[in-house]
């Protein structure tokens, strides 16, 4: 039994959510694999091969596997899938791309989310935004998994001396092309990675509400910020600051909400925080039932003094 785990990369390091993942492939047991299929990410490969409990490295190297197209990516884990168990993605906008058109294709039922690994074929999710834990066994002979990665402890990026094996990358499929990518440039922590974020809601009322009001908070916590999904509709941030079951799944030290009500798809993607603070000047907000610490105050007043007393 052996798992193959698609590493997420810029192609020169590593991404966060590739240790989380290969958690959750040892808990399936067997020998784990990792495949990094990008353009001269040789850099990349020699970062898999040290991850502790990583006994193999396939390395597939093409320039139109550059920017990680979905298309060119599968094509690549079906040309190897055959000699593995379990093949397991990260469950962010990469791994939910690329792993059902795997799974679509190898005819098996993917797991999606997979929080916990009970055995090798019988894993837990979430259901209905979170509120239900499904306990799901998989049959077919090749289980495709994504990856909740804040359910599964980081394994070590260091310690592990697994050898590296170049494989020929399948032809480019010609489906699709990349045009250009903006990136939102920033000082502060990637959101699904940071220990400490600051999220604002709708109530901040503007774009410069949230910058004014948040962004020094952040700054003086060393703090990643992000939003709700009513933030990000309204115009205050980018798509990628949004936290929840239609954003990204964090579960960092300390997650502060300010403004936040609590909606079901919100709470979903921040819950598993160590500690909630919340502040909202409605004591009825449903944020306030699952927050370890609530204050019920207009958080124009309340931040700033906050700001004041870590000065």
């Amino acid at each position: 039994m052996t798992s193959l785990v698609i590493a997420e990369h810029d192609n020169q390091s590593l991404k966060p959510a590739t240790l989380n993942t290969v958690a959750a492939a040892i808990a399936c047991g067997g020998d784990v694999h990792v495949l990094v299929a990008g353009h001269s990410a040789g850099a990349a490969a020699t970062a898999a091969s040290q991850i502790a409990g990583v006994s193999k490295v396939i390395h597939m190297d093409a320039p139109y596997l550059e920017n990680g197209l979905a298309e060119n990516l599968a094509q690549q884990i079906l040309s190897i899938a055959s000699n593995y168990s379990h093949i397991l993605a990260p469950a962010t906008a990469s791994g939910k791309n690329v792993l059902p058109r795997v799974a679509a294709i190898l005819d098996v039922a993917q797991v999606s989310d997979v929080m916990k690994v009970i055995s090798a074929d019988t894993f837990e999710r979430p259901i209905y935004a979170g509120n239900a834990i499904a306990t799901v066994q998989a049959t077919d002979s090749i289980k495709v998994l994504t990856v909740r990665t804040t359910n599964f402890e980081a394994v070590a990026s260091s310690g592990g001396s697994a050898v590296i094996e170049a494989h020929a990358a399948v032809a480019d499929t010609a489906q699709s092309q990349f045009v250009s990518k903006d990136i939102t440039q920033s000082a502060r922590p990637e959101l699904s990675a940071a220990k400490i974020i600051v999220s604002g809601g709708r109530a901040l009322g503007s774009a410069e509400q949230y910058q004014a009001i948040l962004e020094p908070l952040a700054d003086k916590l060393g703090a990643a910020l992000g939003a709700s999904r009513a933030a990000v509709d309204s115009g205050f941030v980018p798509n990628d600051y949004q936290v929840g079951q239609t954003g990204k799944i964090v579960a960092p030290d300390l997650y502060i909400a300010v403004g936040i009500s609590g909606a079901i798809q919100h709470i979903a993607g921040m819950k598993d925080s160590k500690v909630i603070v919340a502040i909202n000047k409605d004591p009825e907000a449903p944020i306030f039932a699952v927050a370890d610490y609530g204050l019920v105050a207009d958080l124009f007043t309340a931040v700033p003094e906050m700001l004041a007393e870590l000065s």
